[in-house]
């Protein structure tokens, strides 16, 4: 049975969390477990699709994680699971354990793109990374845009990039959230 990409970010951050024994992860552990994956599904599952504190910006979402600090997420009670072997989680769907999949530590998967999302709220534009705790505003999208590049850059000023998961020049992609008028 093949499993879908949201099921293997579950079983991979599943077995993180156990091996820390808190419950928590961040999204770069969970790249570097499925080499396999495209590295861009794994953190879109994981800051957006499978975070139930995410903005609700995709049609098809799974309350599996809870963002609990910067770059790191929770695994919810419900989808726990303490076994190495197949297993279900509490009250949630089975989903197979995959270890097909081998690590690399030699060729560590470093991301290149911080995303943030921006939406709109009378004459203001807030702009909010998914990866990052860097929040900001404007009163233009323009504004906002100049104003979130910079907060990023004194954020990770002086950081060990490669800690975080993030390559030597990290760029910023945003998503634009605006009501439509029906």
């Amino acid at each position: 049975m093949s499993l879908h990409v949201h099921e293997e970010v579950l079983a991979a951050a599943n077995r993180i969390a156990v091996q820390r024994g808190d419950w928590t992860f961040t999204p770069y552990e969970v790249v570097r477990a499925l080499p396999g994956l495209k590295e861009n599904s794994v953190r879109t599952d994981i800051v957006s699709r499978c975070c139930v504190n995410a903005p609700k910006n995709h049609l098809r979402k799974w309350d599996y994680f809870r963002r609990v600090g910067h770059g790191q997420y929770e695994v919810l009670p419900k989808y726990r699971t303490t076994g190495l072997s197949t297993g279900s989680h509490a009250g949630g769907p089975s989903v197979a354990r995959t270890n097909s999949r081998r690590e690399n530590p030699d060729h560590p998967s470093l991301r290149d793109v911080i995303h943030a999302v921006i939406h709109t709220d009378q004459d203001v534009c807030t702009a909010e990374c998914l990866e990052v705790a860097v929040v900001t505003q404007g009163n233009t999208l323009d504004e906002v845009v100049r104003n979130l590049s910079d907060a990023l850059a004194l954020h990770l000023e002086g950081e060990d990039l490669a800690a975080l998961g993030l390559s030597d020049r990290p760029r910023l992609q945003v998503i634009f959230e605006a009501p439509l008028s029906l």
